[in-house]
């Protein structure tokens, strides 16, 4: 079901162009995204709201304003499931979807990479597989999480052999419906430089459907460490759909 309203929203030439838009330049209120658009604020209304239903696109509001993101894990999903295994090469432009690091004038508080996944799990679930070493080993890239979960706590992501990637401290902690901490790549060749950016997962129960809930995660705060971006870009999409894969069928991306 999930993958035929994708295929619904992606046939349309004009959701097409919204979503080039949005990956030309993320973060865009209604009024944006009309500009090039020779069509009515009701239309263009009306195919945002499929490409959100359709999860292609997420929407925060800051201050009176509504904006617009593109949403890279159905993307992702969409590529392992049909397109891997038939046409890698051809695949490499529609599943790198790439966003502008750099954005002309921002508010401080404007998120810059946001993605969402529906999974079903509870909120209680979710928690415990971002913050148990022994479940996000399965999906975050064979690395385990360690802290003792507590605001100002040290926050560290630990390889296979003990070895840390990442270092940070813990900023918010509202369990188990949000979590925000500082991030910092340790040993990552092109990030030595990097100031400390953040990471905030969102946890919600779906407010439609019982047994499902919403996880969203926010990448900001990057401005002077933009090759800690591009990865955590590419990076998030993966650890999201990894994290539906393990807590919904009890494998990982790699036996699939």
């Amino acid at each position: 079901m999930e993958d035929n309203l994708i295929f619904k929203a992606l046939a349309d030439p004009t959701r097409r162009t919204l979503l080039d838009l949005l990956q030309a330049h993320d973060g865009r209120t209604l009024n944006d995204l009309c500009a090039p658009l020779d069509m009515s604020r009701f239309g263009v209304m009306k195919h945002l709201n499929l490409l959100e239903e359709a999860g292609l696109i997420t929407t925060r509001k800051v201050g009176r304003e509504k904006l617009h993101y593109l949403n890279a894990v159905p993307i992702r999903q969409i590529y392992e499931r049909w397109v891997s295994k038939y046409a890698e090469p051809w695949a490499a432009g529609l599943t790198s979807l790439q966003f502008e690091l750099e954005r002309e004038t921002q508010m401080e508080t404007k998120p810059k990479h946001v993605n969402r996944i529906a999974i079903k799990s509870s909120p209680e679930q979710v928690w415990q597989a971002i913050t148990d070493p022994a479940k996000t080993s399965k999906f975050w890239f064979n690395c385990a999480i360690q802290s003792s979960w507590e605001i100002g706590s040290s926050f560290e992501l630990l390889g296979p052999e003990g070895e840390k990637k990442v270092k940070g401290v813990i900023l918010e902690l509202d369990r188990p419906h949000k979590l925000a901490v500082s991030w910092q790549f340790v040993n990552l060749p092109g990030t030595e430089n990097d100031a400390p950016s953040r990471v905030t997962w969102e946890i919600a129960q779906h407010a439609e459907i019982p047994g499902v809930t919403l996880v969203t995660a926010v990448h900001d705060d990057f401005e002077q460490a933009l090759p800690t971006a591009g990865v955590l870009e590419n990076g998030l999409p993966l650890v999201l759909s990894g994290m539906k894969t393990f807590l919904e069928t009890g494998s990982t991306l790699a036996d699939m």
